[in-house]
Formats: structure tokens, sequence, C-alpha cells
């Protein structure tokens, strides 16, 4: 368990991320969880502000590395699959590719970013973890210190009310996300935001409905590894 100091201490920094993680539940029980499943329906603009319509996706991740993405949506279908290491897509024309240059640091850093993953960085090596002002947590991997994180938390119930980040949803031009959480609801122990609001410099992108949120559901890495016969997003179980 490696800190960085910053602003405050690293001992304030990992003593907010332990209240941060006994709001959400506390840290045994998110270990616990061993799969992941949520859908969910948004209704999203361009940077414009026009409507750019709706969008339905299905998240599936098994621990520690296996993620598997399903997303309806205007310009945006595909399914996605990988395994820590590689994986494949399912393009809008429903071609099959490999995983490589940007569509792989996306994978890579999407399930890097996974929450599920976040709420347990004080027990992972390759995180960092700062606070570098008062409710606001830092999280960096060591590896990609342009990757970082921050995570503000409510002031009295310690939940986190928005996350900032880099996205790379186009690898050539990342830009800054902020993602604000609303609305919590309780599975297998462990708190969930059931809205969620994303925006960019301060426009609205994206508001997010939560469908359903799944854990320990029994899915096996081989289930996520699966392609879709007809090469179409698989946005609910057979």
């Amino acid at each position: 368990m490696l800190l960085f100091c910053s602003s405050s201490s690293g001992q304030d920094a990992l003593q907010l991320f332990h209240k941060m993680q006994t709001a959400l539940g506390g840290a045994d029980k998110i270990a616990q969880i061993q799969d992941f499943e949520q859908s969910v329906r948004a209704e999203t603009w361009d940077n414009q502000g026009n409507p750019h319509g709706p969008v339905r996706k299905r998240t599936r991740w098994v621990r520690p590395d296996h993620l598997r993405l399903d997303q309806v949506g205007p310009d945006d279908t595909y399914v996605l699959y990988f395994d820590g290491t590689a994986g494949w897509e399912i393009l809008p024309d429903k071609s099959v590719a490999d995983l490589v240059g940007g569509e792989l640091k996306f994978a890579q850093k999407y399930l890097r970013d996974l929450n599920l993953k976040l709420w347990l960085a004080d027990r992972d090596p390759t995180y960092a973890i700062t606070s570098p002002a008062p409710r606001v947590l830092a999280i960096t991997d060591k590896s990609d210190r342009s990757g970082k994180i921050e995570i503000t938390l409510d002031p009295v119930t310690s939940l986190p009310v928005k996350q900032t980040i880099l996205s790379l949803a186009d690898p050539s031009n990342p830009v800054p996300t902020e993602t604000r959480f609303d609305t919590w609801e309780t599975v297998g122990g462990v708190r969930f935001a059931g809205s969620i609001s994303i925006f960019q410099d301060g426009k609205k992108l994206a508001e997010i409905t939560v469908e359903r949120t799944k854990v320990n559901s029994g899915i096996k890495p081989s289930d996520l590894a699966i392609k879709p016969p007809n090469l179409s997003p698989v946005m609910s179980q057979p």
C-alpha cells in the first residue's frame, strides 16, 4: 500500500478513502463481488447541445480482468470483449477486429477505471492515493500518471458526488470528463449510483438511468468471450 503525499498527508488521504469505502458498504463487501452486471439506458447530446438519441448499454465484469460491453446507440453500436491482455470488438458495420492501438488502450483504461476496482485501490500497490483538496481523493495508476481520477465525496454521507477522469473515447483527443452520481441503491451489500450524469466542458453529454445491477450471479469468463452469432449486441440474458 503505497501513498504519495499532497496538499494533505498520505494518512489523511487513506482515512478519507476508508470513509468512502465504509459509505459504499465496506471494503470486505466490495472485495466479495466476483462478478458484476449492469444495464443502463441514457439520453445523450452532442457537444452543441443537440439531442443525439437514446443509448442502451450492458456491462459485465468478472474479477479480476474480464470485461464485456454490449451497446446499442446512434453511431456507436458495438460489442467489446477484453481479458485484461487482449480481446476483440464488433464494430457498427458488424466487422470483427482484434483490440489494438487506441481501442486496446480504451479497453485497458475502461477496466482500470471500473469503480469496483477503484474502490479497492488501497489493496492494489499499482495505484497511488492522494487527497489534493478537502473531500477530494485522487487515484493514479503509477504506470500512467496522466490517468488521474479525482473523486469528490459528499460532506455528510462520504459517498462519491462526482468523479473526474481523462476521457479516451477519442484516443487522439483525450478530454476531461466529469461524472456525477445520485440516487444510490444497495445491491449485495454494496451501494451503486442509480442515476449518473456525464459532462464535458460544462456541457451535459448523457443522462443515465440504471435499469438493473446484479452481483455474484455466477458469470463465467467464458460466457463473456462468446461472440454473438448475429454479431449484434446482447442486451439481456438469453
